[in-house]
């Protein structure tokens, strides 16, 4: 059936989306600041993500739905892990040694299985679970930069695991909370219906934390409000196809497949810089396709 296979179109829309959204945030980071650029996606991307919710529930007709006292609470728990887990990826790109932390953050597919099984029970079969570890070891083996003292590397590889870990746990609750809204005849609903709530949580929360800690980054933010609507907009549409993605498969199969946004960054920079790849790389492009290909073929429809 082609809905068994939509997971897959989703996933790919989400890591094409959000891309093109971590494009227009760098371009923000100069005007805007470190916070106020990874504020933009949370503040103007709800205001897309209400548009959204009250397109789909005009074009289905179907009514908004009633989440019950779980469905906030693995909402809170995507929110918050997702803000923790930005928040310790920042702080390891500050470290001289930050590529490790970078390398250490790819081994969230892996922690996104463990944690599915322990709070979801989405069990995986033995050749989905070779293909996200093979997936996993490609990417880490392209991100990779050898020569880095080892002595170097503890604090910020701490880092990569410790924010991959709170990645992995983001992805579990956002898919634990479309999972538990019930009675809605399509994905797009309940899809849209967490990502309102999702970004209220980690808009209010940030917005609190910017008028007690740095209000400067509010007028930032507003003076640049051109390119950050193009932010927000991009922002919740990659939100959007990421949570209905999380609908129809496991967020270990979903997060494993967006993996290869890195292989799309890499044909890029071999296209427009005419950066030759290296032995390591292709390697691990070999071993990043391979990962996907049987991912693809294994995973139940």
């Amino acid at each position: 059936m082609v809905q068994d296979w939509l997971w897959v179109v989703f996933t790919i829309a989400a890591a094409l989306s959000q891309t093109a959204r971590n494009a227009l945030q760098r371009g923000l980071t100069a005007t805007a600041g470190t916070a106020g650029a990874t504020h933009v996606r949370f503040l103007f991307g709800l205001p897309f993500s209400v548009l959204f919710l009250a397109g789909i529930a005009i074009a289905t007709k179907s009514a908004l739905l009633a989440p019950g006292v779980n469905f906030f609470l693995w909402c809170a728990l995507g929110a918050v892990s997702q803000i923790a887990a930005t928040a310790l990826m920042l702080m390891a790109m500050q470290n001289r040694s930050f590529v490790v932390a970078i390398a250490y953050i790819k081994t969230e597919p892996v922690l996104v299985a463990i944690f599915g099984l322990a709070f979801l029970g989405d069990a995986l079969s033995w050749p989905v679970a070779a293909a996200i570890v093979i997936a996993t070891a490609g990417v880490i083996a392209m991100s990779w930069t050898p020569g880095i003292a080892a002595a170097n590397s503890a604090r910020p590889a701490a880092l990569g695991i410790i924010a991959g870990a709170f990645f992995a746990l983001a992805a579990v609750g956002f898919r634990g909370a479309v999972l538990s809204l019930p009675g809605a005849e399509t994905v797009l609903l309940p899809a849209a219906y967490t990502l309102v709530w999702a970004l209220a949580i980690q808009t209010a929360l940030l917005s609190l934390r910017l008028v007690f800690f740095d209000r400067k980054v509010f007028g930032a933010i507003l003076r640049a409000w051109k390119p950050s609507l193009a932010a927000g907009f991009v922002g919740a549409l990659a939100s959007q196809f990421w949570f209905m993605a999380f609908a129809l498969a496991t967020a270990a199969s979903v997060r494993t497949l967006a993996l290869i946004e890195v292989l799309f960054a890499q044909i890029v920079s071999q296209g427009l810089f005419s950066q030759k790849t290296t032995r390591r790389e292709a390697a691990g492009i070999l071993l990043l396709v391979a990962g996907i290909l049987l991912l693809l073929w294994t995973h139940p429809n």
